[in-house]
């Protein structure tokens, strides 16, 4: 049945609320020990306490069923108070139907009644999906890198590869994305820091591009199916890590940012690329 439904449908049927009692917290608990399995997941007495000072836990449901959750804590740098968004998980049944959009735009919501003015999350770069999601439509950005940021990673999602991340800012009482100017996809191709090519299995195998045309933007390819590379072939997962990394921090560490993530339609071309500016 609800294969059958479109994101449109699914989305008119979704409810999503902040959570504020125990039992609704052992929900969250339960999706989550689903999605990465029960050793990590968080405690319910962290997540009440949480959204008792500052903190949300947004829960989403279809038919009164949980199948979605957003928790986030209070940070501070020492100058800033922000937003510190920790986990969103989404119930596999119910993944690519906009959910997880919905769900930070309530984050972002909720998060403005409180008076914040910055929310921040880390993700792994190489997972596409998110980065369309947290770079493309809501309009985040990135300047720091990670390295092995949760260390060794043993749940259902992580394991097997060093656990990078982007730290993503996400300033919520801006209502404009970042200006892009426009570009076409060739251009991303010619000036990407990598470039690919595909072996015996049609899986994308990372090539060092050494050279940065002096240009306004910059562009770097990250695969299309990152988990499919990385349950079938760790050797090239860990290289794509690895490559990715060391572009990523070059360009931090001269001065850009991540301000734009290119979803490439070309089903011929595995892989979609990260823009980034000065």
């Amino acid at each position: 049945m609800l294969n059958k439904l479109n994101h449109s449908e699914v989305n008119t049927r979704i409810k999503i609320r902040a959570l504020h009692s125990i039992e609704e917290m052992g929900q969250v608990r339960e999706l989550e020990s689903k999605i990465w399995g029960f050793e990590d997941s968080i405690p319910t007495h962290q997540t009440i306490t949480a959204a008792k000072n500052g903190g949300l836990v947004l829960g989403a449901y279809f038919d009164d069923k949980l199948i979605g959750f957003q928790y986030s804590f209070p940070g501070y740098d020492g100058q800033n108070v922000y937003l510190c968004s920790h986990m969103l998980g989404i119930d596999q049944e119910f993944r690519n139907k906009g959910i997880g959009k919905l769900l930070k735009i309530a984050q972002r919501e909720e998060a403005l009644k409180l008076s914040y003015k910055l929310i921040t999350w880390t993700y792994d770069p190489l997972e596409t999906a998110n980065g369309y999601l947290n770079i493309s439509k809501l309009g985040g950005v990135c300047s720091t890198y990670i390295e092995n940021c949760y260390g060794e990673m043993e749940d259902l999602l992580n394991s097997g590869i060093p656990s990078d991340r982007f730290l993503v800012e996400w300033y919520i009482a801006k209502e404009e994305k970042e200006n892009l100017r426009p570009f076409e996809l060739d251009e991303a191709v010619k000036n990407s820091l990598i470039k690919w090519e595909e072996n015996n299995d049609g899986l994308p195998v990372p090539i060092k591009n050494d050279s940065l045309d002096n240009n306004d933007l910059a562009f770097v390819a990250v695969p299309k199916d990152f988990r499919t590379i990385r349950e079938t072939n760790s050797k090239i997962a860990t290289q794509w890590r690895m490559l990715t990394r060391e572009s990523f921090k070059k360009l931090f560490q001269s001065g850009w940012k991540v301000s734009g993530f290119y979803k490439n339609s070309d089903s011929e071309m595995p892989v979609h690329f990260y823009v980034l500016k000065k």
